[in-house]
């Protein structure tokens, strides 16, 4: 019972913490990623307190969304009295689930970093992914497309942090990479079924790209 308190507080301060956040890492993104990590790991035997409270707060330090140096989630765990032992744990997942280039190792080392890295990057995928991608790409300021910047496989995480790519590369350098590193069963079942969605959409957003070049040339 004292877990399941824990995780709701959890749950309760986070969705305050993000319910206004417009780049596709808001409270609703957080709660699928919550959700799904329980899907998995009830087929993954991964402890569901641990997959539970990383896939919480597995944004709030997000480099994306924040500049500051003093960490929220250590102040959350501590605030609400997590062990030393938990509190490591918990922050070792979370420090595994990012994305850092398409070039960058980023293989989890446990059973339930393996799970939400799998839950976080399934919402990046299919037609929600889609649409987060977009909001964050007009949350940067960033170009829906353009033909002369070409992806760019990123062998470095600060590389991919300085990337000011138009959204369409991120397909590309993320988005169609996923699919074949999911990490279980349960993650490469639904990401095979999302992949096949994000090319759908690829095939005819450039259908009709190339429509209007050829309108504007003719």
């Amino acid at each position: 019972m004292e877990k399941e308190n824990l995780i709701q507080q959890t749950a309760d301060y986070v969705q305050s913490y993000f319910e206004q956040e417009g780049s596709g890492h808001d409270w609703w993104h957080i709660y699928r990623v919550w959700q799904m990590t329980r899907r998995i790991a009830m087929k993954e035997d991964a402890n569901l307190f641990f997959v539970e409270m990383a896939a919480l707060l597995h944004d709030l330090d997000d480099w994306k969304l924040t500049s500051h140096s003093n960490s929220k989630t250590v102040a959350w765990m501590n605030q609400i009295r997590l062990n030393e032992s938990d509190h490591t744990r918990i922050q070792t997942i979370i420090d595994e689930v990012s994305f850092k280039g398409a070039e960058v190792d980023t293989t989890p080392n446990s059973p339930e970093a393996r799970v939400v890295q799998d839950a976080d990057r399934l919402d990046a995928m299919g037609a929600i992914g889609i649409a987060r991608t977009f909001a964050y790409g007009g949350h940067k300021n960033r170009l829906i497309f353009d033909p002369e910047v070409q992806p760019q496989m990123h062998a470095s995480f600060s590389d991919y942090q300085k990337s000011t790519a138009p959204t369409i590369n991120h397909f590309y350098e993320k988005l169609l990479l996923l699919k074949d590193r999911m990490n279980t069963k349960t993650g490469q079942k639904i990401a095979k079924k999302r992949h096949q969605f994000m090319e759908l959409y690829l095939k005819h957003f450039f259908q009709e790209w190339n429509m209007n070049e050829q309108l504007l040339t003719s």
